[in-house]
């Protein structure tokens, strides 16, 4: 099946998943289209997520997608279920295998998960967690400034320490919990960071590794994988500011973002 693969998200934050996809499926074309001109989606309503999310999947099917990835913790809350209904290819989250990953390594059952508001006010995590085994208990917390400060590229330094300092402290104050969630894909980019903040016998969970993992499994169940030899050209696609996105790109993937296509695509405000 020579059809790439599609990765949406409300910005750069997709690009963790999709940079762990391009490690494990290396010969597997990937279009990724970030919505950084309307991000974050976090603070926006449930409606508004949902149409957003339509017009970037929209986009990508007439690219003739063979496998959908919804790499934004938000969008995989409130649309994950409609869009596997309505689509006539697979569709996968984020937030059922950040799940999975979570309940494997924790000792005590004692979980937190950190995310947008929107994601943490629909206890999407809270769900999938008690859905696999009930006797987990939660910690969740909203991180409001986390996705604005690395979609302007602030992912070390001085202010970005105080900012997650700030930000994770009503979550240290609370006792118990051996394993955190980064419940948004923007979060792995300032990973270091909140594993400093937390503490070292904490262990911070990713769900790009699983969410790949699980794409591969679907790929060699239902026989899509590439066979041929050609190597892939993946396409990057913003409908923000691209030079933001080349930087953040840049500092993120181990080969520059330049040997790769940017296209801009405009969208309704």
């Amino acid at each position: 099946m020579q059809q790439p693969i599609g990765v949406i998200d409300s910005g750069v934050g997709g690009l963790t998943v999709a940079r762990e996809l391009m490690r494990q499926l290396p010969n597997e074309r990937l279009i990724y289209l970030g919505d950084t001109k309307r991000c974050p989606y976090g603070p926006r309503i449930k409606e508004e997520v949902i149409q957003f999310t339509w017009e970037m999947v929209d986009h990508l099917m007439t690219r003739d997608i063979k496998l959908l990835v919804v790499a934004c913790n938000t969008a995989t809350a409130f649309t994950l279920e409609e869009l596997q209904k309505r689509l006539n290819i697979p569709v996968i989250g984020v937030i059922q295998p950040g799940a999975r990953a979570a309940i494997k390594v924790s000792q005590n059952k004692r979980i937190g998960v950190i995310g947008t508001e929107g994601t943490i006010s629909s206890k999407a995590y809270t769900k999938a967690l008690n859905g696999i085994d009930k006797d987990i208990f939660v910690s969740d917390l909203a991180c409001p400034p986390f996705v604005p400060m690395v979609e302007n590229g602030v992912m070390k330094g001085e202010v970005a320490e105080r900012t997650v300092k700030n930000t994770l402290k009503p979550l240290k104050d609370r006792n118990g919990i051996d394993t955190l969630i980064l419940g948004c894909t923007h979060y792995p980019l300032i990973k270091d960071l909140i594993q400093k903040e937390m503490g070292e016998n904490i262990q911070v969970i990713c769900s790009g590794e699983e969410t790949a993992r699980e794409v591969s499994l679907i790929l060699a169940y239902q026989d899509l994988f590439y066979k041929g030899t050609k190597k892939p050209k993946h396409e990057f696609h913003t409908t923000g500011d691209l030079n933001k996105f080349k930087a953040v790109a840049n500092a993120w993937f181990e080969e520059p973002v330049e040997l790769l296509k940017l296209v801009v695509i405009e969208q309704a405000s």
